[in-house]
């Protein structure tokens, strides 16, 4: 008798584990339920996604019926979606007409989500506000001691990201301003900087492209975005494919499954082939065994490696430079990239070589000593950053049991880290291979 309890306990555990690893059900939320009615309200039919927890991608969607490719997973009527034509039908699109000079698509979109969200219950874009994230980590919104632990190209595009937030805010105070008319408190107080922060980063990592006729009321800047409230909830994979795009005879935005997906699994979509870079920086999160990463080799890192005592080194780096190569060198699951060894051979061409520079970038081989050179130099560049990897993992480690509150933008870069020690090992074992 105890026996067989003991095995049913086991049972339901593992029914209970296997549960979670599927997903945790969280449609009967009250967030949900009103998002759905709202939805409902706007035309949506309801659909066999149901929003849940999930223990690798969080909050997402799961399917109540098995999806085959060519399914439809989801169509979100045009009543649903919030674009610049939502913006101009609302009490901002007089004020936003008048405002010269003009203003950027980008930022109407902003200006209405910060206004919408200070109308609180008043607002009828609420239920959806309401399941909005109330933090990103985009790497703008990270602590200036996470943003140094990040890859050298990325940590300056993190600058530049949050230097982009900085001046759109100083450029549109004015505008924000301009505003006061439509509120009883004052707009700078609404309109704050982390207001704006927020509004940039809910736009930047949910909306899908769509395309909208110019309008001369906004800048020249493309006006290419469309909220899609639930449509939004569904996570990105780099294994799947899908079909996604406006269609103008059923008016709604749809997606549609080249993929297979069982029932009660998480659906996943393609955001596109982004590398974690690129994914951190648009997205604020990172893809375990991400087929599409590479970590990238920094010009400073690569010339390290070559004799300032070489004459022709000068003239290397400015053919190098002119024809592209000095950018975008990568080592992948696959060891180092093409651009890379190539960039290599150039470097290592012998004084005697030297005349043979354009058949090295047209992909053609120029003596087996140059060959040798780049890939022996590949294997030393490749242990460089092995080591300048696990010296950041180390120094993660160490602030992650010092600085609690940093705790989830920490273990973000230390994903992202950990990914490119997985890359730079593979490269390493790759290159041992090919030298020896």
């Amino acid at each position: 008798m105890k026996k067989s309890r003991g095995r049913t306990g086991r049972k339901r555990r593992r029914k209970h584990l296997k549960s979670f690893m599927d997903g945790v059900n969280c449609s009967h939320k009250l967030e949900y339920i009103k998002l759905k009615k709202w939805l409902k309200e706007r035309g949506f039919e309801d659909s066999n996604l149901r929003p849940a927890e999930f223990w690798e991608t969080g909050r997402g969607l799961m399917t109540t019926k098995a999806l085959q490719a060519g399914d439809l997973i989801i169509s979100l009527p045009e009543k649903c979606l919030l674009t610049t034509g939502t913006v101009l039908s609302s009490c901002l699109g007089g004020h936003i007409v008048k405002w010269k000079p003009p203003v950027s698509p980008l930022l109407a979109l902003c200006t209405f989500l910060i206004a919408e969200k200070h109308a609180g219950e008043k607002s009828p874009w609420k239920p959806y506000l309401d399941v909005l994230p109330k933090t990103y980590t985009c790497p703008a919104c990270l602590e200036p001691d996470v943003i140094n632990l990040l890859p050298k190209p990325l940590k300056k595009k993190a600058q530049e990201q949050k230097m982009m937030i900085q001046e759109l805010f100083r450029s549109s105070k004015a505008f924000f301003s301009s505003l006061q008319p439509l509120f009883a408190e004052n707009t700078g107080t609404i309109f704050n900087f982390s207001a704006l922060e927020w509004a940039w980063c809910t736009i930047n990592t949910r909306t899908v492209y769509m395309k909208h006729p110019r309008r001369e009321c906004f800048s020249l800047e493309p006006d290419v975005y469309a909220l899609a409230p639930y449509l939004d909830l569904l996570n990105h994979s780099p294994n799947v494919q899908v079909k996604a795009a406006f269609n103008e005879q059923t008016r709604s935005y749809e997606i549609w499954t080249n993929s297979q997906c069982k029932k009660y699994q998480e659906v996943l979509i393609c955001y596109g082939p982004h590398d974690n870079q690129r994914l951190l920086l648009e997205y604020g999160f990172v893809a375990m065994d991400n087929p599409h990463s590479s970590v990238y080799v920094s010009a400073d890192t690569l010339l390290k490696y070559f004799s300032p005592l070489d004459k022709q080194r000068k003239a290397k780096v400015c053919i190098l430079k002119d024809h592209d190569f000095l950018e975008n060198l990568t080592f992948g699951w696959e060891g180092p990239s093409w651009r890379l060894l190539t960039a290599l051979k150039v470097l290592s061409l012998g004084a005697e070589e030297f005349a043979c520079w354009r058949r090295i970038l047209l992909g053609d081989g120029t003596s087996a000593r140059n060959e040798q050179q780049a890939l022996g130099t590949a294997a030393k560049i490749c242990q460089f950053l092995i080591e300048e990897t696990q010296h950041v993992l180390l120094q993660i480690s160490q602030l992650k049991r010092d600085k609690e509150n940093l705790k989830t933008h920490l273990a973000l870069v230390e994903m992202l880290r950990s990914e490119d020690l997985k890359i730079l090992q593979k490269s390493a074992e790759i290159l041992c291979n090919l030298n020896l």
